[in-house]
Parts: structure tokens; sequence; C-alpha cells
């Protein structure tokens, strides 16, 4: 019998240290604009910073997987933190003495999200390594909850922080980066198989990620459900915002609004284990997409703040489950020495669909209004929930206990 995770020395080491980082991060997500809006007052600027930011997600998440099965892991975990240390380290001091500007600030978003697509790949590789088999789903919904927890607290610890001093948040995230460094660098087991001496063209790895991920027909299928639900819920918050206004909310009321979507999410978290242990992940699967077609529809039809409240804590209850599952099949169906190849593509292709969508969500807000974006919604996750019931990769998906004895078998 494996011991329990609060036992697991490496695992604990490893979650701990992502739970103050990511805290740290949220901090930093948001001082980010606030800092740009005081010092210039242009909406615009931050937005430039901002894409710096995400510009890494399209940019290296396929290099950085191929990387990630050539490199020791928990080195590049340590490099990683020990980078983002003294890049947000360098705004806090810039910031004190009255020295920063809007090239120091792009540089120093870009620095931190291209280390953060490097921590993120290599952390998800190592998890198998540090957790046996048969816990992975709890440890990945352990990690769910941790991001969830971190997006509650780390957005109004954020402007709190900000409000005592514009250094403070980027020096309490750097502080936050080398707390995670500490944590990690005691971790004793090996994070990777041992890799062949051979290596080929970075070019050609990157190509064998892709295409055994491209003929794995249930990864396929999921990541291509992963990227059409992303068109629609990366233009949630900002439909939630907006019709939340129109029903009267103030801007503290809405900033409690979304904050409950932490709350449901932090509970989806913690029933993903038992829930996927009792239920098929294929009706995991095709259950959650079709939750969120009612989700979008009760938004719509929601006429008052509470009640748009409501139905908005309530949908985040099934992410985490509906993530949970998808990551234990990846971990499952992939290789060791391909998990971070193929988690780089699959990232690659499920969040670049949040900026399209986006996109089209503020496009659709301005001409339409919340109501109809809302119904735009709902059909289109309808459409993506119709064509996954169909889909024989889906209905047939087998169960994860099926698929061998170790992941990557």
């Amino acid at each position: 019998m494996p011991v329990p995770l609060w036992r697991n020395r490496d695992f604990l080491l490893l979650w701990s240290g992502q739970v103050v980082s990511t805290l740290g991060t949220r901090i930093s997500g948001l001082a980010y604009p606030l800092l740009v809006l005081a010092v210039t007052g242009s909406p615009a600027q931050a937005g430039l910073v901002a894409a710096a930011q995400a510009a890494p997600f399209l940019i290296w998440f396929l290099p950085a997987g191929a990387l990630v099965d050539r490199w020791p892991r928990k080195r590049i975990m340590l490099a990683a933190d020990a980078g983002r240390a003294v890049a947000l380290a360098s705004v806090a001091v810039a910031v004190a003495l009255g020295r920063i500007t809007i090239g120091h600030l792009m540089i120093v978003a870009f620095v931190e999200g291209t280390l953060y697509v490097f921590f993120l790949l290599a952390e998800t590789a190592a998890l198998p390594h540090v957790v046996p088999k048969p816990q992975l789903p709890t440890a990945i919904a352990q990690n769910q909850a941790r991001d969830q927890g971190a997006d509650l607290a780390g957005q109004p610890l954020g402007g709190l922080l900000f409000g005592l001093g514009h250094a403070v948040p980027f020096a309490a995230d750097a502080v936050t980066y080398v707390v995670g460094l500490v944590l990690v660098a005691p971790i004793r087991r090996p994070l990777e198989e041992k890799r062949a001496a051979q290596r080929r063209h970075l070019l050609a790895e990157i190509s064998e990620g892709v295409r055994w991920l491209w003929r794995q027909h249930l990864l396929r299928a999921l990541v291509a459900i992963a990227s059409a639900g992303n068109l629609a819920f990366s233009a949630l918050s900002l439909a939630v915002i907006v019709r939340a206004t129109d029903l009267g909310a103030s801007p503290t009321g809405v900033g409690v609004l979304l904050g409950l979507f932490g709350v449901g999410a932090i509970a989806g978290a913690l029933v993903a284990p038992p829930v996927q242990r009792l239920v098929a992940p294929n009706v995991i699967m095709i259950g959650a997409l079709w939750w969120w077609v009612a989700q979008m529809a009760a938004l719509a039809l929601a006429p008052t703040v509470f009640a748009l409240g409501t139905v908005y804590t309530v949908g985040a209850l099934m992410g985490p489950i509906f993530n949970t599952t998808n990551a234990a099949y990846r971990y499952a169906l992939t290789p060791d020495r391909l998990q971070g190849r193929v988690n780089g593509a699959s990232r690659m292709i499920g969040w670049g669909a949040r900026p399209v969508g986006a996109l089209l969500g503020g496009i659709a807000l301005e001409t339409l209004g919340a109501v109809p974006t809302f119904a735009a919604l709902a059909t289109w996750l309808a459409v993506v929930a119709a064509a996954s019931t169909t889909s024989r990769q889906i209905r047939c998906a087998p169960r994860l206990e099926t698929l061998g004895e170790h992941p990557g078998t």
C-alpha cells in the first residue's frame, strides 16, 4: 500500500512550493496592470504588458516540451524559480527607486511567462515520479485546488499589497519564488526515467511528440475538446462582469462574484477523486460538456446578481473534475520520455484558443450584449457536446485502471 499523500515527503515538498509561488504569481498578475495604470494611465500599455506575459504560451510550449524531455526536470524547476525571483525583484527595486519603465515591465513579464512554461511542463512531467499511479487522480485534484485557491486569495491580496506600496507585490512574488526553490531543492527521487545518450535535432524531437499525440485518437479528441471549450470559457469572466454590471452590481460586488468561481472550483477539486472512482470517465467528460451548456443557458436567464453568482459558482464545480480526468488519461497513455513534448503540444493547442475566444467574446459583448453572448456560448458548447457525445473515441474511452499498471504504458 502506498503511503497517503499527506505523508509523501517529495509530493508535499513539490506541492507546498507551488502553493506559495502560485499565490505569488496571482499577486503580481493583478499588480502588473495596476502599476501600468498608476504610472501611465494607459489601458493600452497595460495590454502590452499582458500580451508580453502571454506570448510565451504560443512561442515556447513546443520547444520547452522537447527540452523538458531532454534536461533534468528538477534543475529546470530550480532554474525557473531562481530566474523568476530575480526578474520580479528587479521590478520591485526599480519601482522603489522610481526608475520603472514599460519596456522593463514587458521584458520581465515575458521572462516570467517563459519560465512559467518551463516550470509547468517540468512539474507536470515529474508528478508521476513522486506519486504512485493509484494516487495520481488525487494528486492532480490537489494541484487543481492549489491553483484555484491561489486565484481566490491572490487577487485580493495583490490589491491589498499594492495599496501598501507599489513595489510590495513584486517583492512578495520574488520571495515566493525563493520559497518555492527552497522547497523543491530537497526532493530526493529522480524525476525522469534514465535517458538515452543519443539526441536528435530539436525539431525532430518536437515533431515526434506532435506525431505521437496525433496518432493517439483519444488524447487528440480530448485536446480538441479543451481547445473548443476554451473558446467559450475565455469569454466567460468578461461576460459575467458585463451582465452583473447590467443588473446593478457595484465594483465590489463584481469582485465578490468573480471570487465565487474559485469557491466552486475548490469544491470541485475536493470531490474530483471520489467522483472519478465512482463514475466512468467517458460519462464525466460528456456530462461535463452538457453541464456547461446548461450553465451558459442559466446565466443568460439569471434575473438577479444573486442568481448569476449561484449559477457561476455551481458551474465551476465541473472544471476540476473534467481536468483531473483529462490529465489522468494523458499520464496513463504517454510514455515518460514524451511527457514534456506531448503536454507542451496539448497546452499550446488548448491554450492557444484563449486569446481568440477572448477577442470574439469582447466583440460579441460590445455588439450584442451579455444575454445574447451567453446564448451564443451555450450554442457553441452544445455543438461541442453533441460532437463529443457522438464521438466513438469519447463514448468508448476505457477506464483508467485498464490502461496499465504504470504511467506511460
